[in-house]
């Protein structure tokens, strides 16, 4: 029997870059999806600009500062070689979660057309939120992301499988 050619056969590669910096919120997210897709975690700082076209899909992910990704996320974008036909996706953690996905996405959705990718999905869920006087009254969206953001987180990974 023949050795089957094994280049015709398409490899699938994942990559995760994120920042979780206040409660582990977002890295929560991160390894929920990352499990799903077999993907790569890795940290803006720790990225490899140029290792990144050889991933097939892309994922890019903070909590949001101030309506925006974290700063060292969005420099690691415009650090990247404009890319041809690559899938990304969005995701995030904040105080507010999906009901702000529009405007907290806006800037890192038009940051990665500017790339080339075309973005596939995103997804955002509320997270454990101590930011300047909310920390005097012990924060907002305590115990979040709970269980049923990381079923939803879950999800949103397998449609991107399949996407």
């Amino acid at each position: 029997m023949p050795t089957p050619d094994i280049t015709s056969y398409e490899i699938s590669s994942s990559i995760l870059i994120y920042i979780s910096v206040h409660h582990g919120n977002t890295e929560k997210i991160a390894r929920v999806i990352a499990n799903v897709l077999d993907a790569k975690l890795t940290k803006p700082q720790e990225l490899n600009i140029n290792a990144a076209s050889e991933y097939d899909l892309i994922g890019f992910g903070s909590g949001i500062y101030m309506g925006r990704h974290h700063k060292d996320l969005l420099n690691a974008i415009d650090k990247l070689p404009h890319q041809k036909n690559k899938k990304a996706f969005i995701f995030s953690t904040s105080g507010a979660g999906e009901k702000d996905i529009d405007k907290n996405h806006k800037l890192i959705k038009s940051k990665l057309a500017e790339k080339g990718f075309t973005v596939i999905g995103e997804f955002s869920c509320k997270g454990f939120n101590t930011f300047g006087p909310l920390k005097l009254i012990g924060g907002t969206n305590k115990g979040m992301p709970n269980e049923q953001d990381l079923k939803k987180a879950e999800n949103f990974a397998k449609f991107l499988k399949n996407a």
